[in-house]
């Protein structure tokens, strides 16, 4: 067997691999963002998606089975072009310390192959293993709903740590005028700040230092879930906001960290951060994880920040709490997604508005999960009780922008035949 990955001498080494379509330009976005410090791996069957790729490592799987042209949607081929280019796949991935797998299930090559590689990176190389995938909208049918099932089943016997955001959600964060490209890369913004927090946090030399190991210790030695959140804000109150962001944000959205076993802490600011405000959000996220918790805390100062703090979060071994219902109203949801796309504040902006929407959260996910393969876990939302729920109802209804009241989704519960006869009781001219 290789050599653990953890016992190779030198610095860390991160790389992030994209496997299938919606894999694959989850990484270009990350090119594009300037993410730099990790290695970009795109895999794929189908050639030609690969040749637009500007990842530095582009592995075209399954050849011989394949011609080149892709597996048609089928999972199985997927998994079989992986096992095709087994070796060739372990020869790229080699020398990894940590790896993220993002890739979209329901397809063929994302849904067969990811699994795959993750056990090649997990067992076979000794890396910490992170994927992060989406699962298919409801209108994509059964059958990709069952496949996604079947990747994201495959993934968690082979992951360190599994981040799940179900498409659908994106239907409740973004406005009825967001443009498809810039939602979806709403969803990609989950895997930016998980790999970019990580990346800064084993790679940028800190005034307090944590390492890779650090890392390891907190992702595999707590045992029971995992979660990963990072915020971002400027200001006043610039870090404690930020810190409040990274354990609220949609990563966090159906869990807590109180109770974690273990809980990372890393402040990224501009030279001018302070020990006052370092200090301030990191006893933020310690209280809430509580006395129990072994908390290693790292600082980092970035030249290339001018006002912003950030703080990424990474816990694990913590009890998962029900969270409550939340109406997917735009009131509820505009202020947190206005606030990705409008980092930059005016200068020309009273004092006060720059404080309300200084934090930068997480896109939110309501049902998004991350699971460690200790004890895999689905995401809940429920009400704290029926009379909640059934009175919260209506107003969703209500609410012209909100899901429900977008789809109608009362028409779907009532059979075609009921309706049909209701209508056959008017007249042509009752109407």
């Amino acid at each position: 067997m290789i050599e653990r990955a953890e016992e190779v001498a030198g610095p860390a080494v991160i790389k992030v691999v994209g496997v299938g379509g919606g894999g694959g330009n989850a990484i270009e976005r990350m090119i594009a963002a300037g993410l730099t410090g990790v290695e970009y791996i795109s895999v794929n069957t189908d050639q030609q998606a690969l040749l637009r790729s500007n990842a530095a490592q582009k592995i075209a799987i399954g050849a011989r089975i394949t011609k080149g042209l892709g597996v048609g949607g089928d999972p199985d081929l997927g998994r079989k072009a992986a096992e095709e280019d087994r070796d060739q796949l372990l020869d790229v991935l080699d020398g990894a310390n940590m790896v993220f797998i993002t890739a979209g299930m329901g397809g063929g090559t994302g849904t067969g192959a990811a699994g795959v590689i993750a056990e090649i990176c997990s067992k076979e190389l000794g890396a910490l293993t992170v994927a992060v995938v989406t699962k298919p909208f409801d209108f994509e049918g059964r059958r990709r709903k069952e496949n996604a099932e079947k990747g994201i089943e495959a993934l968690q016997e082979n992951v360190d740590t599994l981040i799940v955001i179900p498409n659908q959600r994106l239907l409740s964060v973004v406005g009825n005028d967001t443009p498809l490209i810039e939602a979806f890369a709403i969803a990609d913004e989950v895997l930016h700040h998980a790999t970019r927090g990580i990346s800064d946090l084993i790679t940028i030399p800190g005034i307090v230092n944590l390492d890779f190991n650090d890392v390891s210790s907190v992702l595999k030695g707590s045992g029971g879930d995992a979660l990963m959140g990072t915020g971002i804000a400027s200001g006043e109150d610039r870090a404690i906001a930020a810190a409040r962001g990274a354990i609220t944000s949609s990563l966090l959205e159906d869990v807590s960290i109180e109770g974690a076993k273990g809980v990372l802490i890393n402040i990224t600011g501009s030279p001018d951060l302070t020990l006052h405000e370092a200090t301030e959000a990191a006893t933020l996220i310690s209280d809430t994880a509580g006395l129990d918790a072994n908390v290693l805390f790292g600082a980092v100062v970035d030249n290339e920040l001018s006002d912003e703090v950030r703080v990424t979060v990474i816990a694990a071994g913590f009890s998962r709490h029900k969270s409550k219902k939340r109406l997917f109203e735009t009131s509820k949801m505009g202020k947190p997604m206005g606030d990705i796309f409008a980092t930059s504040k005016s200068k020309s902006e009273p004092e006060d508005v720059k404080r309300d929407v200084a934090p930068t959260f997480i896109p939110t996910f309501d049902d998004a999960s991350i699971q460690t393969n200790a004890e895999p876990v689905e995401a809940t939302v429920e009400a704290d009780s029926r009379e909640e729920l059934e009175k919260d109802e209506p107003a969703a209804e209500k609410t012209s922008e909100g899901l429900v009241g977008s789809f109608g989704l009362d028409g779907f519960e009532e059979p075609a035949f009921l309706r049909r006869r209701k209508k056959s009781r008017f007249a042509p001219g009752d109407a």
